[in-house]
């Protein structure tokens, strides 16, 4: 018989226990987007941008031919880490990369979170490599997406099917807080979610403008 114990999950993403890749959220590649709009994306990528800075998330950022033909990361995950390496593949498989494997190996982390684009391809690819080779991965739909709804939605099942674990930009950020009452991240939740939370911000404004609400007490 199961007992209950107040206790996180062991697949609840911590800080800690794993690596985030954001991969290849450049203009070009979002011109042909068409399953998420370009606003809503820009969003999403700087709230999981954000999310991963604020809780010091271990990060790689990489690109594909940056100066050649599809231009640079996009300045709402560049301005958060303006200090960043930024990995330019000529792969499309950012798996395949030796500096990749050098970066990931060196932080070490069982899980890998995967967000870019295109679904298709620069997800499916490092996704499916690293099943292959024994992590377990999250891909974090919203803030990837393809040239048709169709494209991307095949792609997500295709990686649910061997075992990726699909989740959203806010889900990203709020698992990460996971209580409220962790004070030493608690401000800069409720600043990124402000920003870049939609109505999930907008509410947080209204409760704390209203009446002073806070989460934590």
């Amino acid at each position: 018989m199961a007992i209950a114990k107040a206790a996180p999950g062991k697949t609840l993403l911590t800080p800690t226990d794993h690596t985030l890749i954001m991969i290849d959220h450049q203009s070009q590649m979002s011109f042909a987007t068409k399953s998420i709009d370009a606003v809503t994306l820009r969003n999403n990528a700087a709230l999981v941008a954000k999310a991963a800075r604020g809780f010091k998330v271990s990060t790689i950022l990489t690109t594909v031919a940056e100066k050649s033909f599809s231009g640079p990361i996009f300045d709402e995950i560049k301005s958060v880490f303006p200090e960043h390496n930024v990995i330019d593949r000529t792969s499309m498989n950012t798996w395949e990369d030796e500096r990749i494997a050098v970066e990931v190996n060196k932080f070490g982390k069982q899980k890998i979170v995967l967000a870019g684009l295109w679904t298709s391809v620069c997800i499916v690819g490092p996704a499916l490599s690293a099943i292959d080779q024994g992590f377990e991965v999250y891909v974090i739909a919203d803030a990837c997406g393809d040239v048709s709804t169709e494209a991307h939605e095949m792609a997500m099942q295709r990686m649910i099917q061997i075992g990726a674990r699909p989740m959203t930009s806010l889900q990203y950020l709020l698992e990460l807080q996971r209580d409220w009452a962790r004070t030493e991240t608690y401000e800069e939740t409720v600043k990124t979610s402000i920003a870049n939370g939609g109505s999930y911000g907008l509410g947080l404004i209204y409760a704390k403008t209203m009446f002073g609400a806070s989460e934590g007490h």
